[in-house]
């Protein structure tokens, strides 16, 4: 069987690396005679989750334009740069298709490829597309979405599928409830600083209570040591905080009630494990979706939600409280997550894929 060759591209946040890499790991379960490369930016984080993960990665130095501000100059600057290492690779690989999964890295090699009449799909996990999808509706072949709603947007090239979700969120054993609500914390793959200071802020208020509760906080590597020492200072005893969890389906097996913000790929896995949460949106993200990609969540009683204009650590104190008493509450966001579950995405996009390779 002749190799031939898949270029996965984009990046800048483990939002967009994970679904293209469920999506790998699939194609090549499907077709062994495929080698898949992995290209994205150069952000250490990235490079460590691609290590992690023992695949073939080759890092663009390149930032996103939109809501940049001054910093606009520094990107535009580096954007030839990224066109032409993204030509070199493809010239160098040749590849039978080229897949962009979001975010600024995907822009550039998906925009080229098109432009060299090799066959591109893009995936896109939020409610809204992204700019850099925007921009790449126009050359691509299709574009698989995440949500129906979001068909539109597409021009007739969207395929509703859902958004793929590593398989082992697929897997987990439903939790145990015991006496202790285990909450589990993280503001995306970088961390959250509005989330650390404010559930750091939140401590006091959570004391009387303290022994109710087990808390995994993964804080990122920024902010890791003080928010470590806030707990120790508040004599939180049952508490594990980390920059970063690698195994993080191990540790919504391990939760009750996860707080988070809402960006498209934590909305996929907590509707994947079927996760009840508490979400807080990211009020600085493009065009708002993480409002929008929560709502979906809250529509279906799937979720509760704190906007960042209304929070203040005594309304957060109440949410946790009152999760705390009616444990049933929990059974019930759990349950109602059913109706917005997708089986099978990354096997589908798989043979999407495959499908387009076979004609180009």
């Amino acid at each position: 069987m002749i190799k031939k060759k898949v270029i996965i591209s984009g990046g800048g946040t483990g939002g967009h690396l994970y679904p293209g890499l469920a999506v790998g790991q699939k194609l090549t379960e499907k077709a062994p005679y495929i080698h898949l490369t992995y290209v994205g930016s150069s952000r250490a984080l990235e490079k460590n989750i691609m290590e992690h993960h023992q695949v073939d990665f080759i890092p663009l130095k390149i930032e996103g334009i939109k809501g940049k501000g001054l910093k606009i100059i520094k990107s535009l600057f580096l954007l030839p740069f990224s066109f032409l290492k993204s030509l070199v690779i493809l010239l160098r690989i040749k590849p039978q298709l080229v897949i962009g999964v979001g975010g600024y890295s995907s822009g550039p090699i998906v925009l080229l490829a098109s432009w060299m009449k090799t066959p591109t799909l893009i995936m896109e996990q939020n409610l809204k597309p992204g700019f850099t999808n925007r921009v790449l509706i126009p050359w691509v072949r299709k574009a698989v979405v995440t949500f129906k709603s979001s068909l539109p947007s597409f021009k007739g090239k969207g395929i509703f599928i859902g958004n793929p979700v590593r398989k082992e969120f697929f897997q987990l054993a439903p939790k145990q409830k015991n006496s202790k609500l285990t909450i589990l914390i993280f503001g995306g793959s970088q961390g959250s600083y509005f989330l650390n200071k404010n559930i750091t802020a939140t401590l006091p208020f959570l004391k009387r209570e303290k022994d109710k509760l087990r808390i995994f906080h993964q804080a990122g590597k920024e902010d890791f040591e003080w928010v470590e020492n806030n707990y120790k200072q508040n004599d939180f005893k049952d508490v594990t905080v980390a920059p970063y969890f690698f195994n993080m389906a191990q540790y919504f097996q391990k939760t009750d009630l996860i707080i988070s913000r809402a960006g498209a790929t934590t909305i996929a896995e907590l509707i994947a494990s079927q996760k009840a949460s508490l979400l807080i949106p990211f009020s600085k993200a493009s065009d708002n979706h993480q409002v929008f990609n929560a709502r979906e969540l809250e529509k279906i009683g799937g979720a509760e939600i704190i906007l960042e204009e209304e929070f203040s650590p005594e309304i957060l104190a109440r949410k946790i409280f009152d999760f705390l008493k009616y444990r049933e509450k929990i059974n019930q966001m759990e349950k109602n997550l059913e109706s917005l579950k997708t089986d099978n995405a990354a096997e589908r996009i798989a043979a999407l894929c495959l499908e387009i390779m076979k004609t180009k």
